[in-house]
C-alpha cells in the first residue's frame, strides 16, 4: 500500500498558523542562532562536494520523513483502537494532527497494517 499523502487544508483568511520546525537534534546549538547556517553547507565551496553533501542530506530527510509518517500512522491506529476505553474518533485525530478526517482514516488503516506486520515479525 502506498503511504497516504496529506492534503492541504484550507484556512480562513488571516488565520494562517505557522508551525515551528522540529529542532534538528544533531546540529550544533550555535547553528540555530545563525539563520544562514544549514548543516555547514554554506561553507562548502566546491560545487561537486556541495551537490554530494546536499543530496545526502535530502535523502536522509526523506527517509526521516517516511519514518516519522509511519510513527504518526501507528499512533493514530493506537488512538483509534476500539479496545481502548479512551479511543479517539478519526475526526478528533484529524483535528489533533491537522489532517482531514479522510486522511486520518487512511492513516489509522496504514498504522493498523504496520502494527500487523510488526506482530508477524515477532
Amino acid at each position: 500500500m502506498t503511504e497516504p499523502q496529506s492534503a492541504p487544508r484550507p484556512r480562513a483568511e488571516g488565520s494562517e498558523r505557522r508551525m515551528k520546525p522540529a529542532p534538528l537534534l544533531f546540529e550544533p546549538t550555535e547553528a540555530t542562532s545563525d539563520p544562514e547556517h544549514f548543516f555547514d553547507l554554506e561553507s562548502i565551496e566546491d560545487p561537486l562536494q556541495l551537490l554530494d553533501r546536499s543530496t545526502e542530506l535530502a535523502l536522509a530527510f526523506r527517509a526521516a520523513t517516511d519514518r516519522a509518517m509511519e510513527f504518526q500512522a501507528i499512533a493514530a491506529a493506537q488512538l483509534a483502537d476500539p479496545r481502548r476505553f479512551d479511543r479517539l474518533r478519526p475526526a478528533l485525530i484529524a483535528e489533533r494532527a491537522e489532517w482531514t478526517e479522510d486522511y486520518a482514516r487512511k492513516m489509522v488503516e496504514f498504522g493498523r497494517e504496520l502494527l500487523r506486520e510488526e506482530d508477524r515479525q515477532e
